[in-house]
């Protein structure tokens, strides 16, 4: 249990939960708790892929500007983003201004309208891959970068649209929205989430 780490708070936390404010509160009352409405899966959807080769501190501190430009991550305000949005965007230090993220937000917004317009949800979607329950982690090495279900949620992903949707950026996003709970053992976050409190 060496990669838990109890605060000076005294809650023992994964080993990336304890090192910064904004990760503990994101650690403790965020991460790993289900989320099973589109705008809130397709906010972490979006937030995964500006995250990829960053740090997620970085996206966390970043989250309210990400919020503001992208009308809450509002999904049909979203997909009418033209190409004034899009200079307004790559103009604003407030969020990570890269051209491919920015267009991956607003195609995968018209993705998943194009989803609801066939009958479906982006929820329905990406919790059909949640896979089994499994045993806790003990140690951060035994929590895997990818797995088989989260290249098969990238695969369907693509095949109807998304991008920046990896089988690597799909298996944060099952973490963060609770399909997998990754919280190690020891970890006083699981054993709130295993108690349902």
């Amino acid at each position: 249990m060496s990669d838990v780490v109890v605060g000076d708070d005294g809650v023992a936390r994964c080993w990336w939960g304890a090192s910064d404010p904004l990760y503990r509160t994101y650690h403790d009352h965020e991460w790993g708790r289900a989320i099973r409405d589109d705008p809130g899966l397709f906010e972490r959807i979006s937030l995964e892929a500006f995250q990829s080769g960053l740090s997620w501190l970085t996206i966390l501190r970043k989250r309210p500007a990400f919020r503001a430009v992208f009308s809450g991550f509002d999904i049909p305000v979203v997909a009418a983003f033209d190409d004034d949005d899009r200079a307004r965007l790559l103009d604003d230090a407030g969020i990570v201004r890269n051209r491919a993220k920015i267009d991956a937000t607003i195609a995968n917004a018209r993705a998943t309208l194009a989803l609801q317009a066939d009958g479906s949800t982006l929820t329905e979607l990406l919790w059909s891959f949640a896979p089994d329950e499994r045993a806790a982690p003990e140690t951060a090495a035994e929590v895997p970068a990818t797995t088989p279900e989260s290249t098969a949620m990238a695969r369907a992903l693509k095949a109807r649209g998304f991008r920046f949707v990896g089988p690597t950026t799909c298996y944060a996003l099952m973490q963060a929205v609770g399909m997998v709970d990754d919280h190690l053992s020891g970890c006083d976050a699981r054993r709130i989430s295993a108690s349902g409190s």
